[in-house]
């Protein structure tokens, strides 16, 4: 290749008369070349051009990796100063966030009503309605994470807004990458607290009078806590988290004792039986565990 570049440019200086690496595209290539600021902006893969963050284009060029765990969040932005509004939605586009504005009270409630948005930056002086009294009406419905914003330093308005329900309290003026950080920060915080309820739901089974603390591996009916074994346990655990429907005798088998299991489907029988003789109030007149004659077993819901 060096080998082709230089006689390009023994060519250029001795053949053609041109400077080496000189085009021939004529004046108005060298113009460009002189001039760069005269070409027109353009959004290449990996930016994202002023004008176009703006407007909200441009999908999510231009999100940096640290932006991309949050990428299409969508943030409400309250402030009756519409230059600051302006220039907080500008930067949060930039990183992705989808952004809504509003600039009173009324008009952030109703858009609040209408969208579970990840974060709300809550100015505390608005007219119509006040922070404080938007944080208190939000608070009736969600528990999505609000910052107010401020031009107060008080510490009696931060510890307010902070009882009246608000995750975050940052004082006028802010520099926005604090307020990004924050931001990240408190969705970090939303999105693991939601996880652990999640969990928490998904660990605790409740159908009728029947309770499974998948857990903690303990069953209670009506209240009451009944013994049950390990297979036992995961074999009503797969019925309940099914509920009407049948599993054969070879499908429990495999999925409750594992596929090398040497037993036979007797197995399941005999632990049906024994399961029923524990959880029902009369075994032969079942009111959780049904049999399907010729096809297997199911718990009614």
């Amino acid at each position: 290749m060096c080998g082709v570049i230089c006689r390009t440019g023994r060519k250029d200086l001795h053949g053609t008369g041109h400077r080496a690496g000189q085009n021939s595209r004529g004046p108005a290539a060298a113009r460009d070349r002189e001039y760069p600021q005269r070409r027109p902006l353009r959004q290449t893969e990996g930016s994202l051009t002023a004008p176009a963050a703006a407007e909200g284009r441009g999908g999510l060029r231009g999100v940096g990796r640290g932006e991309q765990e949050f990428a299409l969040a969508k943030i409400l932005v309250v402030d009756d100063e519409k230059a600051i509004v302006k220039g907080i939605r500008f930067s949060l586009l930039q990183d992705g966030y989808e952004v809504d504005c509003a600039y009173d009270g009324e008009q952030a409630l109703e858009m609040a009503k209408k969208t579970n948005y990840n974060v709300v930056l809550l100015d505390l002086m608005l007219p119509k309605m006040d922070g404080m009294q938007v944080c208190q009406a939000i608070r009736e419905f969600s528990d999505m994470p609000i910052i107010m914003l401020t031009a107060k330093g008080d510490d009696i308005d931060k510890i307010l807004g902070l009882e009246n329900g608000a995750d975050d309290y940052i004082t006028k003026p802010f520099n926005i990458l604090e307020v990004k950080a924050r931001i990240k920060a408190i969705m970090r915080r939303s999105r693991a607290l939601g996880t652990a309820r999640q969990e928490a739901d998904d660990s605790v089974i409740e159908t009728g009078d029947l309770r499974l603390d998948t857990k903690g591996r303990r069953l209670f009916i009506r209240g009451e806590e009944i013994n049950l074994t390990q297979r036992e346990f995961e074999l009503l655990e797969l019925l309940v988290r099914n509920p009407n429907r049948v599993f054969s005798r070879e499908e429990l088998l495999k999925r409750v004792w594992g596929e090398d299991y040497p037993g036979d489907v007797r197995t399941v029988d005999v632990h049906i039986r024994r399961l029923r003789e524990k959880i029902e109030t009369t075994p032969s007149d079942p009111k959780y565990i049904y049999t399907k004659w010729g096809v297997g077993y199911f718990y009614k819901q």
